[in-house]
């Protein structure tokens, strides 16, 4: 395993990112270990120290990779939802491509021999989803505003980052889970009706858009453990420039986890389609799933938790957090 002495992350507060930085603390105790946080942004893992900084302000990144010159940084942070980002399209292209154009640029320009791991997005694969699972030799054809913004993202910071530096460019499927709070999510949305529902906070019908898409789903913890194999394995990658699939290969409806969800509720509920929730037909893939074969050869990873793992996790901490809520 590759020995980091100074890691930056950014995203670190976020749901994804809280489970990375616990592994991280766990696996580089020596490493000065720091933490991008927005002005105001709470929840930092104890064991990271915190930069304040507006991930858009150049000086501040600039200055901020001077000092710690990182020889590993993990860039989570962005808009992550794409039904967020469809209605924010000028803030998503500043924080998911302009964002790590300047955090390349710094890192190229302080610390050239990074390791640099980029969190994309499967779903810059859009439309190709259509030919069947994918491997990262399929084209990308972005559909949306967030994906579209995570490929130039990939490009650029190819581009940016010098001949020394590794970059590893993660693309995982959808993933959930344990500390999924964002109810923009699917699966969020359904565990925290179900929890309000059981708590009677919420009248015994579910809201939901199309569940006859299938999705490729996987456990935010199986996620961040491919992230750390890779991170681990970085410098023993051929190219400067390295591309994985994170996912099952595995499609699943969203009815089915909607079942699955609905044999573990306490309390029956009707399900009623609410049209606000259905996305435009002509972006809306009918099946996504990815093949990660590269990613099990170069790394031994394989998904270790089951969906309903996943979902049973999911709900227990959203029947946790509607009963903290106020009626």
């Amino acid at each position: 395993m590759a020995a980091y002495e100074r890691i930056l992350l950014t995203g670190g507060a976020g749901f994804v990112g809280a489970h990375l930085a616990a592994r991280l603390a766990d696996a580089y105790p020596d490493a000065r270990r720091v933490v991008l946080m927005r002005p105001g942004e709470s929840g930092a893992h104890p064991a990271f120290s915190c930069a304040v900084a507006d991930l858009l302000d150049e000086d501040a990144i600039d200055r901020l990779i001077a000092d710690l010159a990182p020889d590993l940084v993990l860039h989570l942070a962005g808009q992550a939802s794409i039904g967020q980002s469809a209605g924010a399209p000028e803030q998503t292209w500043r924080v998911n491509f302009h964002g790590a154009f300047g955090l390349a640029a710094a890192v190229a320009r302080h610390a050239p021999r990074a390791v640099v791991l980029f969190s994309s997005t499967a779903a810059a694969y859009g439309a190709s989803f259509r030919d069947g699972v994918l491997t990262e030799d399929a084209p990308l054809r972005p559909m949306d505003v967030y994906s579209r913004s995570k490929a130039a993202a990939e490009s650029a910071m190819a581009d940016v980052l010098g001949p020394e530096a590794r970059l590893v460019i993660a693309r995982p499927v959808n993933h959930s889970g344990p500390g999924q709070r964002n109810r923009s999510f699917v699966l969020a949305s359904f565990a925290a009706q179900i929890a309000a529902i059981e708590a009677g906070k919420a009248e015994p019908r579910m809201k939901v858009g199309d569940l006859s898409k299938a999705r490729d789903f996987l456990d935010v913890r199986d996620v961040v453990d491919a992230y750390m194999r890779l991170v681990a394995r970085a410098r023993d990658f051929p190219e400067r420039v390295s591309i994985f699939n994170i996912g099952s290969g595995e499609a699943l409806t969203i009815a089915s986890l909607l079942e699955t969800l609905r044999g573990m509720s306490r309390r029956p509920f009707d399900v009623e389609v609410d049209p606000a929730l259905l996305r435009p037909s002509a972006t809306d893939i009918a099946c996504v799933a990815c093949d990660a074969s590269r990613l099990a050869a170069a790394t031994g990873w394989r998904p270790r938790h089951s969906i309903e793992d996943t979902l049973c996790a999911l709900l227990d901490e959203w029947r946790a957090e509607i009963a903290r809520t106020p009626s």
